[in-house]
């Protein structure tokens, strides 16, 4: 089993200080509701030239959305089994490791740290775009979104199953899998937004656990 965090036992109602400069520290932090309405604003303006500015017909490009959509959450799942929880068995890899996800796990009722900083976001967003463009020209600008609402729907879940109870629907799922990922087992569980790749891959949660 990685090691994740820092804890022994997380402090689950503390708050980690992750810079000594107070702007940079203030910069690490962000209410959730504002990368999801980022990502959402971008995906509407992408939406909006995919359909004035291109000949794609929007059969198509909604199948292109669904496409992107559908690859978020097998990206969601690898980034979080592959670099999130990377074996830190250097210095350099420890500390890019912790920062970037073993202090949530070592404090994950920290509301404020549950996404990344809007610049960040914005960034990662603009990268995305200049990527699907370069591989599949127009169509990038129905596939954006559909990655963009994936990530949306990721942060809004992992906010959600940190925050509150779990519901008393098929959506429990959610909740039980990511409360075995930080408290019994951190090699299971990746999916946060869907649980379709832990179970294609072999990473559900024991029963027995």
């Amino acid at each position: 089993m990685k090691k994740i965090g820092r804890l022994d036992r997380p402090d689950n109602n503390g708050s980690a200080q992750m810079f000594q400069n107070p702007v940079l520290e203030k910069l690490s932090r962000t209410h959730i509701s504002i990368p999801i309405a980022l990502f959402f604003v971008i995906s509407g303006v992408s939406l909006y030239h995919a359909i004035l500015n291109t000949e794609i017909s929007l059969g198509i490009g909604l199948l292109v959305l669904i496409g992107g959509l559908f690859t978020f959450t097998f990206v969601e799942y690898m980034m979080h089994k592959h670099f999130f929880h990377m074996e830190p068995d250097t210095p350099v890899k420890d500390k890019l490791q912790y920062t970037v996800h073993g202090v949530h796990h070592d404090y994950p009722r920290d509301k404020d740290r549950l996404a990344m900083p809007p610049f960040v976001s914005a960034g990662y967003a603009l990268i995305f775009y200049g990527v699907f463009t370069l591989l599949m020209g127009d169509y990038a600008l129905y596939f954006l979104p559909g990655f963009l609402i994936g990530y949306a729907a990721y942060l809004g879940v992992h906010y959600a199953v940190h925050a509150y109870q779990p519901p008393k629907n098929f959506l429990k799922i959610l909740w039980v899998n990511h409360a075995v990922h930080h408290y019994k087992d951190p090699d299971a569980a990746f999916g946060v937004s869907s649980p379709l790749w832990d179970y294609l891959l072999g990473t559900m949660p024991k029963k027995d656990r």
